[in-house]
């Protein structure tokens, strides 16, 4: 059984749940997310709570278990709280600046490299080297902050280039005369 899959997701004060047509809406403060329901799993909206079953017992609908009860409750924590990813970026020259809907990037490469920040994120950049990447959903901040990393992906020499906060970037010696 899946310990995950188990608990239900907590629905707090303001948030509206419905399932209709083979889609759940969560409606809160933030925003408005809906998410396509799988065949192999049941779900129940009740009271303050949406419950998370698997439709039959094969091994199909109890690998989906957990997974659409992580994707329910991401749901949930986007329109109440958002999600947020924080990108820095390290070396001589680089930094990054946004304006509007632009992400401008200097990167030491020939020219600059802008990026069109998609519908739904926002992006701040509180100094040169920070970025700041915020959403109410989670796999659409996850995969710009990837997009904007993979321009310059931190090298184990020296560090250089666009990680995560928290990222460990394991570091190598260099060469020896």
């Amino acid at each position: 059984m899946s310990r995950i899959g188990k608990k239900p997701v907590a629905i707090p004060s303001g948030v509206t749940a419905n399932i209709e047509e083979g889609k759940l809406t969560v409606k809160g403060p933030k925003g408005t997310l809906s998410m396509g329901l799988s065949d192999l799993i049941d779900y129940k909206v009740e009271g303050e709570e949406i419950q998370v079953k698997p439709a039959n017992d094969t091994k199909q609908a109890r690998a989906y278990w957990g997974m659409q009860r992580t994707l329910v409750s991401n749901l949930v924590e986007g329109v109440t709280e958002g999600f947020t990813k924080v990108l820095e970026i390290t070396g001589v020259g680089y930094r990054a600046s946004s304006q509007g809907k632009t992400l401008k990037l200097q990167l030491g490469y020939s020219h600059d490299v802008d990026l069109a920040v998609p519908e739904g994120l926002e992006v701040k950049t509180p100094d040169q080297t920070t970025v700041e990447i915020s959403g109410i959903d989670k796999q659409a901040v996850g995969q710009f902050a990837a997009e904007v990393r993979r321009w310059r992906k931190p090298e184990p020499y020296k560090g250089k280039g666009i990680k995560y906060r928290g990222e460990y970037i394991f570091r190598k010696e260099g060469k020896k005369k």
